[in-house]
């Protein structure tokens, strides 16, 4: 999409929002996409990911509604699409999903998160 996936893929400082709690559940999304690549057959780390995602953007999008922020919708819209997409993977999870999954967290954090700093 634009920016460039990290290897080894984990979060650093530049993925920073400067909200702690959604940078520490930012950290889990890496560490849950980083264990599934690891373990592409384990539908434990695939389920694992899927709950962490859940979690992250119902905290995130309540903090945007909480905050009234402007962009909320096309917000929310990027992570249904993302969830729907989720949904059909299945173990063992190919190469190009994975990637897929790795390109959207950094693009999402870069492109679409970083315009709610300060805002939240």
């Amino acid at each position: 999409m634009g920016f460039d996936i990290p290897e080894p893929f984990v979060w650093d400082e530049s993925f920073k929002v400067f909200y702690e709690q959604l940078d520490q559940e930012h950290k889990g999304l890496f560490d849950g996409i980083f264990k599934l690549a690891k373990a592409p057959s384990d539908g434990a780390a695939l389920s694992n990911l899927a709950k962490l995602v859940n979690d992250h953007f119902a905290h995130e999008e309540s903090m945007m509604k909480k905050a009234n922020y402007d962009d909320f919708d096309s917000h929310h819209k990027a992570h249904v699409d993302f969830v729907a997409t989720l949904k059909t993977v299945s173990c063992p999870v190919g190469a190009d999903k994975l990637h897929w999954a790795k390109d959207w967290l950094v693009n999402h954090i870069k492109g679409t998160d970083f315009k709610y700093k300060g805002k939240l």
